[in-house]
């Protein structure tokens, strides 16, 4: 947890900035969660009263946003020589990867992201960086965007599901056990019973890449 600012002179309070209440924010998101975030206990953290913060940031959706600009500040977009390739395609997945990765990078981070709208630079260097793959590639203006817009989503969901499976034990909702049990003792579904490693199985990676694999694959067909 963010230790809280010392006071300076005369017992006035630390001067408030966006940029540490933002860091001290994820760092509170780090250790409880999202829905242990409050207002009031960023306020607290910071050695502040919680009125203080709605000088940067009118509502809790404010803050969310911002957060989410600065998870995205570790995207980055490869060019065709750090993609290894001049493949689209190949870049295209690395810029969903590295998407992915930022948003593991802190708890709940794809839930704190999804919803919001950012126009600050990282989220609009993101989307620029997406666009210009796909337009470069032939996409006509209309299918590049869209063909990014499917892809963030694919990987803002996938990333929702993978969080929510990797919560600290008693949060998660319903474990890979718990799936297996309820499709073995009913013995009915042969479906499922042929495929249950694969269902619960934790590699989401490997799930990852394979969706992923399906969209890019999808949209040559497109290019």
């Amino acid at each position: 947890m963010t230790t809280p600012p010392t006071r300076t002179g005369r017992g006035r309070p630390p001067r408030l900035d966006p940029v540490r209440t933002i860091e001290t924010a994820l760092a509170l998101l780090d250790e409880g969660g999202l829905d242990a975030l409050t207002m009031r206990r960023l306020a607290d953290a910071m050695g502040v009263q919680a009125g203080a913060l709605y000088r940067y940031f009118a509502t809790k959706e404010d803050l969310l946003t911002a957060m989410a600009e600065r998870i995205l500040a570790q995207v980055s977009a490869p060019t065709a020589e750090e993609g290894g390739s001049a493949d689209w395609s190949a870049r295209l997945s690395a810029l969903a990867r590295s998407l992915r990765l930022a948003l593991l990078a802190h708890r709940d981070g794809a839930r704190v992201f999804a919803g919001t709208h950012s126009t600050g630079p990282n989220t609009l260097n993101l989307a620029d960086s997406g666009i210009g793959i796909l337009r470069g590639a032939g996409f006509d203006d209309a299918d590049a965007a869209r063909a990014l817009l499917a892809v963030v989503h694919y990987t803002v969901g996938h990333t929702l599901e993978e969080q929510a499976a990797l919560s600290p034990a008693g949060e998660a909702p319903a474990a890979p056990e718990v799936l297996r049990e309820a499709v073995t003792a009913a013995g009915t579904y042969p479906h499922l019973t042929a495929t249950l490693p694969i269902l619960t199985s934790q590699d989401h990676a490997d799930r990852f890449e394979f969706g992923l694999g399906l969209l890019t694959r999808g949209l040559l067909t497109r290019a």
